[in-house]
């Protein structure tokens, strides 16, 4: 009996370890240019891939139509570290469409505003913690011409 007790204590005082619970990113697109075409959001986990994180199984993806108030919403999404690329895909092929090659054509955007210079952002400067609950992110679109 004391040694039920002692467990039962135990317990009470420890708690039962509980696994992480999925939670919800919901992403807000700001300074669109036009609403032609769409967005398409991708979010991963995997650094090695980003921003082209359509070469991650795993990744969270959608497209969704462009428009003046778009919100993008990633449901079970696994705690942990993650970072978001949006492209306005104004014409909707599908890519990412540059001029002479470098210069992209259509908008652009990153987690955490991260700063694009002569090539897309690094890792650490989108990647942003996803706990329990509901994530609000902002992105703002970008334009090189």
């Amino acid at each position: 009996m004391r040694r039920l007790a002692a467990f039962a204590g135990a317990v009470a005082l420890t708690g039962f370890a509980s696994p992480a619970m999925a939670g919800t990113v919901t992403i807000t697109v700001t300074d669109l240019r036009n609403t032609d075409g769409v967005i398409r959001a991708c979010m991963t986990t995997v650094e090695d891939v980003f921003p082209r994180c359509i070469r991650d199984p795993k990744s969270h993806r959608t497209v969704v139509p462009a428009g003046n108030n778009v919100t993008i919403r990633f449901d079970n999404v696994e705690p942990g570290k993650y970072a978001i690329a949006l492209l306005h895909d104004e014409n909707e092929d599908g890519k990412a469409n540059r001029v002479l090659g470098m210069a992209p054509k259509e908008g652009y955007g990153f987690s955490r505003d991260a700063p694009v210079r002569m090539a897309p952002p690094e890792w650490d400067d989108a990647v942003f913690d996803v706990g329990e609950g509901n994530q609000r992110v902002s992105i703002k679109m970008r334009y090189f011409l």
